[in-house]
């Protein structure tokens, strides 16, 4: 048992079961055990790879639409650049590489960092080095100015609530003890709960739904400041419109692992409900949502690919080559990772998300 699984066994012994957005809460960010205050899991090396981690290619093409944004909608002489969940800052990182050679971005751009863990901070320092970032640890910290922000695979890591279906109403699943004092997954007593009336009509009993209200006044005070002051967000995670199922999941040493099994020395994680995102962003105008792979390949992403490949031999090729499938494929990161853009109801449409 590590160190945390038995404070969360003695807590629930002592008050009763526990949500799993508490459980969650517990496992990435309790300050002494917590698994994003004590590693940096990203990498070959981590638990698991993020897309920019994959290729370059990621971060110059989301750094390109980002600019696109910006000319679109004017060039603002000043604006917030701003990542939130930045990992090893190595998306930041080649968004500003790639856009330092656009006339005047470089100049008005103002890049901000939304990050709590101190550890992950100082691994994002190292990889921006001398890079004019601020850091935050809450975006209604970030200044008030026209905002141009990207979140890939953030919301995925914030904890969620799970609810299957009853006969009448709904039981909440918990994280409770079993006979032996180990944790294990339980069902609350079935009761009504008002912000799931809208679910009745669409799941039968037996049916799970996820509900993440730790995004919800994210994605609004993201959408407040763009309508507010004009920008553009890019959000890329996976998931999809509308949850339905169990998605709650643990990987450890890039496998899937029992997310009971050892709190705090996995990450978890769960499926993003893009359609509570959308319904939150209001009054920001929300795109259509398309997948990464489409929105990868409307971007370009194969013709950087071919020009990047023409200098590549051998293993290098090879690898560069699975980091372009990986990303774009359809049985691979293409299909399950999901794109959806915030702007103003009166900007263009930015690219990629035409219908």
């Amino acid at each position: 048992m590590t160190a945390l699984a038995a404070i969360l066994a003695r807590r629930i012994a002592a008050m009763g079961p526990m949500t799993l957005a508490d459980y969650m809460a517990e496992c990435l960010l309790n300050p002494d055990h917590g698994y994003y205050a004590t590693r940096d899991p990203f990498g070959a090396a981590g638990d698991f790879t993020t897309a920019p981690e994959i290729s370059q290619m990621f971060g110059e093409l989301l750094g390109l639409w980002l600019a696109q944004c910006w000319l679109d909608q004017g060039a603002p002489r000043q604006f917030v650049l701003a990542e939130i969940g930045p990992g090893r800052g190595t998306l930041m990182a080649d968004i500003l590489r790639a856009t330092a050679r656009l006339p005047g971005f470089s100049d008005a751009a103002r890049p901000h960092l939304v990050e709590a863990s101190a550890h992950l901070r100082a691994v994002q320092r190292q990889t921006l080095g001398d890079r004019p970032v601020v850091w935050h640890d809450r975006i209604e910290a970030l200044p008030q100015a026209p905002l141009f922000l990207v979140a890939n695979e953030f919301f995925d890591a914030l904890p969620i609530r799970q609810f299957q279906r009853a006969q009448r109403g709904w039981r909440e699943r918990v994280v409770a003890l079993d006979g032996n004092g180990a944790l294990t997954l339980a069902l609350a007593p079935a009761t009504g709960f008002a912000a799931l009336d809208h679910r009745l009509a669409d799941t039968v009993p037996g049916d799970i739904v996820e509900t993440c209200a730790a995004a919800l006044p994210i994605v609004a005070e993201i959408g407040t400041r763009i309508a507010r002051h004009g920008g553009a967000a890019l959000i890329v995670d996976y998931g999809g419109w509308r949850s339905r199922g169990d998605t709650f999941q643990a990987l450890a040493a890039h496998r899937p692992v029992d997310p009971l099994a050892a709190p705090g020395q996995a990450d978890l994680t769960a499926h993003v409900d893009f359609e509570a995102l959308a319904r939150a962003a209001d009054p920001a105008r929300v795109s259509p949502l398309v997948t990464q792979g489409a929105l990868l390949e409307r971007l370009g992403i194969g013709t950087r690919a071919e020009a990047l490949a023409q200098n590549l031999t051998g293993e290098v090729l090879a690898s560069h080559r699975a980091a372009y499938r990986r990303l774009t494929h359809p049985q691979e990161m293409g299909n399950l990772f999901k794109a959806m853009a915030l702007t103003q109801a009166t900007a263009p449409l930015p690219p990629g998300f035409a219908p």
